[in-house]
């Protein structure tokens, strides 16, 4: 029995973004997001107030306010670079960042993206014992069908100056496997060299697609999680979602195969089962 695993809904495409700093061109590129039903996670450091780039105020009517549809995750409360302060010093930067935008949001933040793209297995460590549940790097990979093994060395697809390099690979790819697009970067970039008609094209192209996911990092990870925490039977035939979300599959690689939706805590034979989407 050959088990093919899907995003939600029976997708097969899954698009998310992560931009860093927290800085006040956000507002506009979230306005952009929203406006083509994108989704996407942005890394604020809570200690940069008063800094070189504008950065926005952290209010919890602000924050609601410029990231509605988005996820909020840490970056460091000053910014700094991982590898090279002691691990004391991270632990704060992670956990005072944490509490702060918490306190602001009321809501539990376990994502990062590690600033200057520093980390290190000891630093994973630390995240892993401070709560936190993914951590993007800077280190693109340039590929549509990459899984992270350890999601606090999560690399991304690409910086969004290369994005519509790889959108027709990603929009045109007809086969039932699972591609994750992973863009990141920071919307004061898209300032330079025509960077915002370029977001604007790539919008245009990406969004509003009935086969495409639109996640926050958050929701990727867990969802990822969630899939590889599937039981199935020696013989393949019955299966159980030990998790809290939700997770599809097909059986078959054909256009007809019939499609599963394994609810939380839900055991079912794949074989009887007419449950499916």
């Amino acid at each position: 029995m050959r088990i093919v695993y899907m995003y939600p809904e029976g997708k097969f495409k899954a698009l998310t973004f992560s931009f860093d700093d927290g800085v006040k061109q956000d507002e506009k590129l979230v306005q952009l997001f929203n406006r083509f039903g994108l989704r996407g996670t942005f890394n604020l450091c809570t200690g940069m107030h008063h800094t070189t780039l504008p950065r926005l105020p952290l209010t919890r009517e602000n924050l609601q306010k410029v990231y509605a549809n988005q996820e909020l995750a840490c970056h460091g409360e000053y910014h700094a670079t991982f590898d090279q302060i002691p691990r004391s010093e991270v632990v704060r930067e992670v956990m005072h960042d944490r509490e702060e935008l918490e306190a602001i949001t009321d809501q539990v933040i376990t994502g990062l993206a590690y600033p200057n793209g520093s980390f290190s297995s000891t630093v994973t460590d630390i995240l892993r014992a401070a709560g936190i549940e993914y951590a993007r790097t800077t280190l693109s990979h340039n590929k549509l069908r990459y899984m992270p093994e350890d999601f606090l060395m999560w690399h991304p697809t690409c910086h969004y100056v290369n994005a519509l390099e790889l959108t027709p690979g990603f929009l045109e790819e007809k086969r039932p496997l699972m591609q994750l697009f992973y863009i990141w970067g920071h919307s004061y970039e898209l300032d330079r060299n025509d960077g915002w008609n370029e977001m604007e094209k790539l919008g245009s192209l990406l969004g509003g697609r009935k086969d495409i996911w639109y996640a926050t990092n958050i929701e990727v990870c867990r969802y990822i999680k969630a899939l590889r925490a599937l039981q199935f039977s020696a013989g393949g035939k019955r299966v159980y979602n030990p998790s809290a979300i939700p997770v599809w599959f097909q059986v078959g690689w054909s256009d007809d195969a019939v499609k599963y939706c394994v609810a939380p805590g839900e055991t079912f034979n794949i074989t009887e089962d007419e449950r499916t989407l």
